[in-house]
This record gives C-alpha cells, sequence and structure tokens, in this order.
C-alpha cells in the first residue's frame, strides 16, 4: 500500500461485539482516494436497497483520507457517513477533530459500524487493541458531560466522538460531536449513532502515519505554514473566522432572516463578527494541524447560560440569529450552546424554529399546539422550543423529524415555507437574488448545505442573477474541488477559499504522502466519480428520480423580498431549469438528472449499470 493511507480498515459489528481488520483495496484508494469517496464506495456496494436507516443494518462510517494527519495545514478532518434517516438517500458531514489525527496514528483509513449493541456501549480503540465496552454511565449525558469524563479516563489528548441526548432519541436532525463545539453529519449521523446504542468513539494512536516521503512532506508543511501565514487576509481571519460573515451577507442581502423571507436583519450589527470580536470573544480554538484556527470561544454575558462558554461561527448564529429575529447576541449563543450540549445540529434546530414560527404567523399552527410562545426575536419561547425538539416532546417532536416531514404533517401550504432541499435543512444564505447559490443547493449531494460549493462569493463578485452555461461550469468547478477533493482527500478547504492558498500546494502534498502523480484532471475524475455514485445511490433508495428532487424551496421562486438593496427580488423558475439542464449535460447525466450509461462507463463505475437500470431507464 502506498503511503498516505494506512492500507487497514477497522470493521466493528456491535450486535456481536466482535471486530476485524480488513485491507483497503489499494485502486479504492487509488480512485476514490478515501473520505467521502470511500464512503460512498463503502454504501453502494454494501448496503442493501431501502434499508431503513436507524435499523442495525445501516453502517457508520468514519472515514479519513490520504492527507488526514500528517503534518499539512488544516489536515485534521474526517468524514462520517451513513445512509441518512434526514433524508433517505446518502448523508455525509466532516468534522474537524483530534479522532482524525488519532485513528490514522492507530493505523486506520477508516471504521464502519454496522448492527446494534444490546444495551449503550462504546468503542474504544487503542492502536490494535480494539474494545465494544458499556457506556451505561455516559448514556443520557450531554456532550460536555461525556466529553469530560471520557478525558478524565482516557487522556486529553485522545480522539472523542459523542452524541447526545438528541442522538440517543434519535432525533433526526442530530449530529457527531467533539471536543465540545465541533459537529459533523448533519442529516442525522447522530440519530444513526443512537439507532446503534453507540454513545461514543475512543480513539488512541501511536503509529507513524505511512508516507512515501517524510523529509518532503516536512519540507512542504514548513513552507505551506509560512505561505498561509503571510496572506493578506490572515490576521483578520484568525480574529473572526467565519463570523464576518455576518455582516458580508447582510449588505449583500443574503443574510436569512424570519426564515429566509428577507436577506437583510435590522440588528446584524449586534449578532455579527465585530461585535464578537468585541465583546464576547475570550480564546481561540481549531483543529488539529491547523495554523488558521477559526474556532471562535466566546462567553455569554447574560441569561441562564450566563458565564459559560460557546464555540461559534457564522451558520449557528445566523439561522439562530437574523433567521430566528433575533439581535440579542447572548441568547444566540444560548441557542448555539444548547444544539451542542444536547448534539442538535444548530443549522436545522435554527431552521426548524423559523418553520414553526412562520406556520404560527400564517395561522397553520396555532401556540396552543406548539406549546410555546412562538414570535420572531422571543429567545426564552425558542429555546424552549428546542428542549422540546431534544426531548421530542408535543410538537418538537414532530420537528425533530426535519422541516420537510413536519411540512407534510401540517400540510396547508405549509410546503412553500418549508426551507429545505431533499429532506435537509438549508444553511445560512438567502437565494432570492442568487440563482448560482440556489443551484448549488439544489444539486448539493446531501441536500441543502453550502460546504459542496459556496457559489454566492462568485456571485458577488462577477454579478448577480447570470444563468449561463459558464457559470454552472464554474459550479461543477468549484463542487469537484470543496466535495469531491476536499470532502475525500480528507482535508479542511477554508485555507484555499479565504486566503488564497493555492491549490497546486494539493498535488504536491499527495505526491509526498503517496508516491502517486496525480494532477488536478485526475482528481477532476474522482470528484465526478464520487459524485456520480452519489447520484446513483439516490435514486437506488429513492426508486427513481425526478427533477423536483433538484429544486431549492418554493418561497425563493415565489416571494420576493421585501426590505434591502435587492428588494423585488426573487428566483426565476424558466432560468433555474435552464440552468439544471445544463448541470446535468455538463456531468453526464440526462435530462431527469440520471447519469448516462457512457458516463458511468467512462468514470470506471460499469459494476453500476445492471443496478440502476432495474430500477430506472438509462440512456446511452
Amino acid at each position: 500500500m502506498r503511503g498516505g493511507w494506512t492500507g487497514k480498515v477497522l470493521r466493528v459489528d456491535l450486535s456481536r461485539k466482535k471486530f476485524v481488520v480488513q485491507d483497503l483495496d489499494p485502486k479504492v484508494a487509488v480512485d476514490f482516494l478515501g473520505g467521502r469517496g470511500l464512503a460512498i464506495k463503502t454504501l453502494w456496494e454494501e448496503l442493501p436497497r431501502g434499508i431503513d436507516p436507524l435499523s442495525p443494518n445501516n453502517l457508520l462510517i468514519f472515514a479519513t483520507g490520504p492527507l488526514t494527519g500528517i503534518p499539512l495545514p488544516s489536515s485534521g478532518k474526517m468524514v462520517i457517513a451513513a445512509k441518512s434517516p434526514l433524508t433517505g438517500g446518502y448523508g455525509d458531514g466532516n468534522i474537524g477533530t483530534k479522532a482524525s489525527v488519532q485513528l490514522k496514528k492507530a493505523g486506520y483509513d477508516a471504521v464502519i459500524v454496522s448492527g446494534r449493541a444490546d444495551e449503550p456501549s462504546m468503542i474504544v480503540i487503542d492502536d490494535d487493541m480494539v474494545e465494544v465496552k458499556p457506556a451505561k454511565d455516559l448514556w443520557g449525558l450531554d456532550t460536555y458531560k461525556a466529553q469530560d469524563e471520557l478525558e478524565s479516563q482516557y487522556g486529553k489528548n485522545a480522539g472523542i466522538l459523542v452524541i447526545g441526548p438528541a442522538g440517543e432519541r434519535l432525533v433526526k436532525i442530530s449530529v457527531v460531536t467533539s471536543e465540545k463545539g465541533r459537529a459533523g453529519g448533519r442529516p442525522g449521523m447522530g440519530a444513526v449513532m443512537g439507532s446503534k446504542n453507540l454513545k461514543a468513539l475512543v480513539i488512541r494512536g501511536s503509529k507513524d502515519i505511512p508516507l512515501d516521503n517524510p523529509k518532503e512532506v516536512a519540507r512542504l508543511g514548513g513552507e505551506a505554514y509560512k505561505d498561509i501565514k503571510s496572506k493578506e487576509n490572515y490576521d483578520f481571519w484568525v480574529r473572526q473566522g467565519t463570523m464576518f460573515t455576518v455582516e458580508w451577507a447582510n449588505e449583500n442581502s443574503a443574510l436569512p432572516t424570519y426564515n429566509f423571507s428577507e436577506g437583510v436583519f435590522d440588528g446584524f450589527d449586534k449578532i455579527g463578527g465585530n461585535a464578537m470580536e468585541k465583546i464576547y470573544k475570550v480564546a481561540q480554538k481549531g483543529c488539529p494541524n491547523c495554523n488558521m484556527p477559526c474556532g471562535n470561544i466566546t462567553e455569554i454575558k447574560e441569561g441562564p447560560y450566563q458565564g459559560r462558554r460557546t464555540e461559534v461561527d457564522y451558520e449557528n448564529i445566523a439561522m439562530n440569529g437574523s433567521n430566528l429575529g433575533i439581535d440579542n447576541m447572548n441568547w444566540v449563543m444560548t441557542l448555539n450552546l444548547f444544539s451542542d450540549e444536547m448534539g442538535l445540529d444548530a443549522i436545522s434546530m435554527g431552521s426548524a424554529l423559523a418553520f414553526a414560527t412562520e406556520a404560527v404567523h400564517r395561522g397553520i399552527l396555532s401556540k396552543d399546539e406548539v406549546g410555546v410562545d412562538l414570535e420572531w426575536g422571543n429567545a426564552p419561547a425558542m429555546l424552549e422550543m428546542a428542549r422540546k425538539i431534544a426531548n421530542k416532546e408535543g410538537f418538537g417532536a414532530v420537528l425533530a423529524e426535519g422541516v420537510a416531514y413536519a411540512a407534510s404533517k401540517l400540510g396547508n401550504g405549509a410546503d412553500k415555507f418549508a426551507m429545505h432541499v431533499k429532506g435537509l435543512e438549508t444553511s445560512a444564505y438567502d437565494c432570492h437574488a442568487y440563482i448560482g447559490m440556489a443551484l448549488a443547493y439544489g444539486t448539493s449531494p446531501i441536500g441543502a448545505h453550502h460546504k459542496d460549493a459556496w457559489f454566492i462569493s462568485i456571485e458577488v463578485r462577477e454579478g448577480r442573477g447570470v444563468a449561463s452555461k459558464e457559470r454552472v461550469e464554474k459550479l461543477i468547478w468549484m463542487q469537484n474541488v470543496r466535495g469531491g477533493f476536499f470532502e475525500s482527500a480528507v482535508a479542511c478547504r477554508l485555507p484555499w477559499i479565504e486566503l488564497g492558498f493555492d491549490l497546486e500546494w494539493y498535488t504536491k502534498f499527495l505526491k509526498a504522502a503517496t508516491g502517486l502523480e496525480y494532477t488536478w484532471d485526475d482528481l477532476y475524475k474522482i470528484s465526478n466519480r464520487v459524485y456520480t455514485l452519489i447520484r446513483a445511490f439516490w435514486i437506488r433508495e429513492k426508486g427513481g428520480w425526478s427533477r423536483s428532487l433538484d429544486y431549492p424551496p418554493a418561497k425563493w421562486f415565489e416571494e420576493p423580498l421585501t426590505k434591502g438593496p435587492l428588494a423585488g427580488a426573487k428566483l426565476d423558475r424558466d432560468a433555474y431549469d435552464r440552468m439544471l439542464s445544463w448541470y446535468y449535460e455538463l456531468r453526464g447525466w440526462d435530462e431527469k438528472g440520471i447519469p448516462r450509461k457512457s458516463t458511468l462507463r467512462s468514470l470506471g463505475l460499469e459494476e453500476v449499470i445492471p443496478k440502476l437500470e432495474s430500477i430506472v431507464s438509462l440512456t446511452e
């Protein structure tokens, strides 16, 4: 096996409390890299079609890549993947944590968990020693307390992944967390972990990560770290991280406000990066091997969590601030801390709270049915509703299934303001005026998430409202780099995106780590392979495909902005449809969004053809 990969995959069967170590197929490593690529390859080949995502038959995958853990910039990432209980399709998320590095040092590229333990359990990996241990004393603890308890037992350097009470209760918007504020797996990966009676993974490794050319890795790493620190925007980034985006999004009418009804918010400056930096920030946190830390540790000054600290970023603050009409930063941070402790996805939680509030305002839902006084800006009521979601209590049990389910349950046109794609709640960019970003949401392989393509930056820089084939080509390029390469390599995309760190560094990193001469054309083809296989998985699990599944929320087409410099803006359905057709064409998919036979062959996915042909008609 080449350097960069350990060449080993750990499989743990919780039902039998057994584990086995298998060799990683070198061809799979070369063709899919790792992370997301390895995850979708495994799920496609091994998961029975149509299984219940919360059944013991689902596979929960923790996957690194050839760049993970080695001394290169921002390499402390892993991908957590499974069939999603929230969307019914492919689900994953990345997380920056010591667990990523420790897993590689323990000698494994991935952990694949199957079955269901007969009691609350945890997996402890200590190099070659693997145990499934009882975790009854941890069950019911919030993620902070569970983290503390496990650190006291295994040390602060151990890699620890835990779920909170929300994951234990199978809340479908629950995530896997680490280190008090790091979270991954928006499409319900916490619920999958909970369904397996798995409270935690603890990972300790002491081995060297195999490298083809260790001296060259060290040399490149030293130069790359210096390059990052020399960037013009470095100091500002370290001060604010992603939080500057509050001001940026408001200026560009993209700040989600009142459940994505508007793109500007009167109180934006009270919850933005400047206020965070000057008033609330007390410390800084980064992922392993990162020298441009984005974790802003802030202190809550008033309210029920006064004196507590929480790690904030743009998405969580926007979704639980402006999107709920809350301009009191203390309360926004309180909602963020609550979601982290419970193991809830703060983005989806903010969306669920906003959806319920709008349903009340539209008269579809009564306050008696909700059980709290939901009003825009009523932060204490929002916190109480969040508790109901985490506990699956009353209408909170409906919201715990996600906004798509809640809208179908309510009826009466609620689907018109349920902000999701494919069942995953929309992350924090309003797209009334941004057709390219809307297409990025529509075609994201996990549902409405920004991680695959932050395309709004191109639209702000090069002009809004452009519906052209050239724009779609740029979108696919961005997806292939962000969601294909970085999610499979696995490394953080932020040095490139935020500071302009040159992409050519990464082919050098791969050469030094693996000895392989990857070009960006090679990596682009790998990305196309990953995206196309994910699409095939969705088609298989949905029993077919419809273009409507690649559409953004109806509100952006039907209810224009009424405030700000872009008042009156809304998406044009015909223009979006043209862009979606170009997207399919450029991906090598047919007019319905189904991969063509010729595309599957060219990507080395011939074995997919007969399985898909048993479900849908394939064009040549």
